[in-house]
């Protein structure tokens, strides 16, 4: 698939900008395709590492279901911002990404990248993550979205 080139590219983040975003912002928002076509869009935690980004839930649910039908999907990360120092408002970092996604197997990988991701927002408590995982992992499922396309954008809000 050819995707469309950014047309303000003065603006846009170099590749590994964006991967610092991805690995240190701590929410982003899903987009997939629902029913009948229709956008679906879910706020999801998620980590990420070597060009794939990770996020968990249940095995069954509206989203499980349209990801069995069409499995691309869009994932964006925002940054909060900081303030400019030229301008009024703040600099914003976004972060697109582009891929398809696979429903990972419960395994040995799936609760290592589940343990990663859990390590990402407690990091000073392993044991409630361990209990977590030993509590949830008949309902857990891992999702894969292996990225095709990254684009990130630097913006002034004002």
């Amino acid at each position: 698939m050819e995707y469309v080139k950014m047309r303000r590219f003065k603006q846009q983040m170099a590749d590994e900008d964006c991967i610092k975003v991805l690995k240190t912002e701590r929410r982003g928002v899903l987009a997939v395709c629902g029913d009948d076509g229709q956008p679906y869009a879910i706020p999801m935690n998620f980590y990420y590492e070597d060009g794939k980004i990770y996020f968990h839930g249940a095995k069954s649910g509206h989203k499980i279901d349209v990801l069995k039908e069409n499995p691309k999907a869009s994932f964006n990360v925002i940054t909060a911002g900081i303030p400019s120092e030229v301008k009024r408002g703040l600099d914003v970092q976004s972060v697109t990404v582009f891929g398809t996604i696979r429903l990972m197997e419960t395994s040995d990988e799936s609760i290592g990248f589940v343990r990663k991701l859990g390590l990402k927002y407690f990091p000073d408590d392993p044991d409630y993550i361990e209990d977590e995982i030993a509590h949830t992992r008949v309902a857990l499922q891992m999702l894969e979205l292996t990225i095709d396309h990254m684009t990130g954008k630097l913006v002034n809000e004002s």
